[in-house]
């Protein structure tokens, strides 16, 4: 089993020498994309699975989410083990965000494990100071 991160979710995955595998109804609950018959959609936009290559996407009731999040031209890493894979978002949408100036919400624990979001300072001067090992 691999467990597979985005910037919303984490879920347990299997994995095989295609790809990572899923059942469809956990691409749909977790990343928000449906299996149709056009294709993968997410709301009304939809991207086509190409017909030669139909197998490498789906197989049963399962998807390959690591060649369906290559297809999109999303980045895809897996930590040296492959216990972990982290399914990222694309160039545009990490763009997008950037441009908006606005911090992504966030939920850290206090000294004395008190729960507290950055949702929860909205309208507030905030300072955060961050510290990182590398």
């Amino acid at each position: 089993m691999v467990t597979v991160l985005t910037n919303t979710s984490e879920f347990e995955c299997d994995e095989s020498e295609g790809g990572l595998w899923t059942s469809a109804q956990e691409m749909s609950s977790q990343l928000d994309w449906a299996l149709k018959p056009e294709g993968f959609c997410q709301g009304d936009t939809c991207v086509p699975i190409p017909s030669d290559r139909v197998n490498e996407f789906v197989q049963d009731d399962k998807v390959n989410l690591s060649a369906f999040w290559q297809h999109l031209g999303r980045p895809i890493v897996s930590s040296t083990g492959g216990d972990i894979t982290v399914l990222g978002e694309s160039a545009g949408e990490r763009n997008d965000a950037l441009l908006s100036l606005s911090a992504p919400d966030f939920t850290l624990p206090d000294f004395n494990g008190k729960l507290h979001s950055l949702t929860d300072f909205r309208r507030q001067r905030v300072l955060l100071i961050t510290w990182a090992s590398w």
